[in-house]
C-alpha cells in the first residue's frame, strides 16, 4: 500500500489511486440502498485505501464507552468500506485500522477518519500528537471529522484544534466547492441524523449541517469538519430498517465525495 511518503520527505502523490479515481466514471444516482447485505464484496487484502479510525483521548472522561473516539465503531468503518469496495474502481482493505496521531504508522494511510471530537471537553492532544498531526497534513493528508454538535461541542473542537493550528483559520466551504462534486454531485452540506430520528430534526442548538475546513498553503482541504451531520450513524445501520434509506444513501455518497477528494488532491 502506498502511503504519504517516507517521513520528512516530500509530499506524494498516490498515483494509482488518482488513476483510479479519475476513471470511476458517472456516479450511479439510487433510490434503493446502496449496499446490499446479502451480496459478500470482494476485498483486496493489498487494496490501495484503508480507512483509518483515529484514536484519541478526551479532554476529560465520563466512562463512555472507553472512549468517544469508538462511537459507531467497527461497523460504520466496515460498512463504508464495503461501499466503496461497490459503488467505486477503488481496491480497498477489508478491516478497518485503529491508530493514533503519536503512531508514525498514519504516515503509510493518506486518509484518516475521526469523530464525536466535540464531547467530554472535546479532544487533547500531546505535543507529540499535536507534532505528527501537523506533519501528517501538511505533507497531503487528509482529516474527516464527522458526528459532533452545536455550539458547546464546537468550541470543545475548536480549542483543541486552535492549540495544533494556531497559524490557520478554520473557514466555512461553500456549497458549490468542488469538494461536493468529485464523484456524486450534492447540494452542498448535509444534515444526516442519528438513528432514532427518522424525521431529522436538529439534535441541539444548531438546526442546519456545514462543512469547514483548515487549508494547506496550496488550498487544499486538509481537514474537513462535517459539523451538525452524522455519516457515521448513516454507515453503521445500513440495514436496520428504521433508518431512513435516504439518509444513509446520502452518508455513502458524502463519505465518498471526501475520499476521492482527499485522494486526488
Amino acid at each position: 500500500m502506498s502511503g504519504i511518503g517516507p517521513r520528512h520527505s516530500p509530499l506524494c502523490v498516490l498515483a494509482t489511486l488518482t488513476v483510479l479515481a479519475l476513471s470511476l466514471g458517472t456516479a450511479p444516482t439510487l433510490a434503493q440502498p446502496l449496499i446490499d447485505p446479502f451480496v459478500l464484496d470482494t476485498h483486496d487484502t493489498s487494496g490501495e485505501f484503508a480507512f483509518v479510525r483515529l484514536q484519541y483521548e478526551n479532554l476529560y472522561a465520563d466512562g463512555f464507552r472507553s472512549g468517544t473516539w469508538r462511537t459507531d465503531f467497527p461497523s460504520a468503518d466496515a460498512n463504508f468500506l464495503r461501499g466503496v469496495s461497490r459503488l467505486t474502481n477503488v481496491r480497498v482493505m477489508s478491516e478497518p485500522i485503529v491508530l493514533r496521531f503519536d503512531d508514525d504508522e498514519i504516515f503509510d494511510y493518506p486518509f484518516l477518519y475521526a469523530l464525536e471530537m466535540g464531547r467530554n471537553g472535546g479532544p487533547f492532544f500531546s505535543p507529540a500528537e499535536r507534532e505528527n498531526m501537523r506533519e501528517y497534513l501538511l505533507r497531503g493528508g487528509f482529516l474527516l471529522i464527522d458526528d459532533f454538535w452545536g455550539t458547546r461541542q464546537w468550541d470543545n473542537f475548536h480549542r483543541a484544534f486552535a492549540e495544533a493550528f494556531p497559524d490557520r483559520p478554520i473557514i466555512e466551504l461553500p456549497p458549490d466547492h468542488e469538494i461536493f462534486r468529485s464523484y456524486y454531485d450534492i447540494d452542498g452540506p448535509q444534515m444526516i441524523p442519528v438513528i432514532g430520528n427518522p424525521d431529522n430534526y436538529p439534535e441541539q442548538d444548531v438546526d442546519r449541517a456545514t462543512n469547514h475546513a483548515i487549508l494547506d498553503d496550496a488550498g487544499r482541504v486538509m481537514v474537513l469538519i462535517n459539523w451538525n451531520s452524522d455519516m457515521g450513524d448513516g454507515w453503521e445501520h445500513t440495514f436496520d430498517p428504521s433508518y431512513p434509506t435516504r439518509f444513509a444513501n446520502l452518508a455513502y455518497q458524502l463519505g465518498i465525495n471526501y475520499l476521492i477528494y482527499s485522494l486526488t488532491h
